[in-house]
């Protein structure tokens, strides 16, 4: 009996004439995540992507849960492949779920049959499934409508497939079919949260992180790198850019009044940012905002810091609370290594009473009492890049 893995994909198959374009890239996206656990043969058709070993070394276990962070993936399942007869249909049913329905009380069979020359008709496979079920395993009864164990057979082209656990994958677009974008990642909570979203749209992330020793330490950078490599697990490979910032928020402390030194300080990075994003071709700029969650938050203080950008700013969280924010956050796995106590470059120079509806004129008066272009210049020259790979 062979065990393969059917991948189903949900929006991209509204996607018309285009559909080919994204199921390749899904395609290339699958074969990266599990080129390291064995030889697979990857086909598709009818809106599913087949995933059949070819060795029997290739773990097909690890496949499936590595699948599951894919962008691109509804739903995927391990399902059993047999010849499109019932006899082995039931035989095959018998043979690969008899674990799960040892211990499960209740069941109920679906069936799809997408061959219709096959010779039974839906509600008769069913029937005839489930009867056979019922006597095999004297314990289970019939639920429809909430069961703990659905028994599919799918009836394709060229064979049956059974398979009784449907596993919800990340839904969205794949990594790679909208573009690139730069993710302003901090170390906090939010923007790991914010580059996992655009993710989930298509779009392959790239993060900058900006530092300033010695205000902040070496372990905060790991911290922003750990998440960098946790991100990886939904968004690809991901290049990663230090920024050396501490000349530039030390001038601002020098030099601009205290109010504005939060807003001042976002407005630059936003242009380093641009200047890394026009090396990279990266098309937007990410940040994980929320309207009102801090003072250089609120809607003034974004159009401040807007005013500076040529390019698109994404704010996926814009209307999330904190609450949502961490359910997502623990989820994919980054809320333990974003709360470590390792300060970064916004804590640094905060002001006490930082302006909360500040005006674009009084920002950018405050901001030309001083010629940040070469401090500029100099951050980017020195930024360190450093490439964090996808688990393959």
């Amino acid at each position: 009996m062979q065990e393969i893995i059917l991948v189903k994909y949900g929006e991209m198959a509204l996607k018309g004439l285009n559909k080919s374009t994204f199921e390749n890239v899904l395609v290339k996206n699958i074969k990266r995540r599990i080129k390291s656990l064995g030889r697979f043969e990857i086909t598709r058709a009818q809106s599913t992507i087949y995933i059949k070993p070819l060795e029997d070394c290739a773990d097909v276990n690890e496949a499936a849960e590595r699948l599951k962070k894919v962008f691109g993936i509804a739903a995927l399942c391990k399902a059993a492949v047999c010849e499109k007869t019932f006899d082995s249909i039931k035989d095959t049913a018998l043979d690969y779920l008899s674990d799960c329905l040892s211990y499960a009380k209740t069941f109920k069979v679906t069936a799809k049959r997408a061959d219709k020359s096959f010779p039974m008709k839906s509600p008769e496979i069913c029937r005839e499934l489930g009867g056979i079920l019922l006597s095999e395993f004297s314990h289970l009864k019939v639920d429809v409508n909430n069961p703990e164990i659905t028994v599919t057979v799918e009836i394709r082209d060229t064979n049956a497939y059974i398979h009784a656990e449907n596993i919800k994958g990340a839904g969205g677009l794949p990594v790679g079919t909208s573009g690139k974008a730069m993710l302003l990642l901090s170390g906090g909570i939010d923007s790991p949260v914010a580059g996992y979203m655009l993710a989930k749209r298509g779009v392959h992330i790239s993060a900058v992180h900006y530092v300033s020793p010695p205000y902040t330490s070496e372990r905060a950078r790991l911290k922003v790198e750990q998440l960098c490599e946790k991100l990886t697990g939904y968004c690809g490979s991901i290049a990663f850019f230090c920024v050396p910032f501490t000349e530039i928020q030390e001038e601002i402390r020098n030099n601009c009044p205290e109010e504005f030194f939060t807003i001042i300080m976002r407005r630059l990075m936003m242009e380093i940012a641009q200047r890394i994003c026009e090396k990279e071709e990266c098309l937007a700029l990410v940040t994980g905002e929320s309207v009102g969650q801090v003072a250089s938050q609120t809607m003034n203080a974004i159009a401040c810091t807007d005013a500076v950008c040529k390019i698109p700013v994404f704010r996926p969280l814009i209307g999330m609370d904190k609450t949502e924010i961490i359910e997502i956050a623990r989820k994919i796995d980054t809320f333990d290594i974003s709360i470590q106590p390792f300060e970064d470059c916004c804590t640094v120079f905060t002001p006490r009473h930082p302006k909360v509806r500040p005006l674009l004129s009084d920002v950018e008066n405050a901001q030309n009492n001083f010629d940040f272009s070469a401090l500029i210049d100099k951050a980017v020259s020195e930024t360190e890049m450093k490439i964090f790979y996808v688990e393959s």
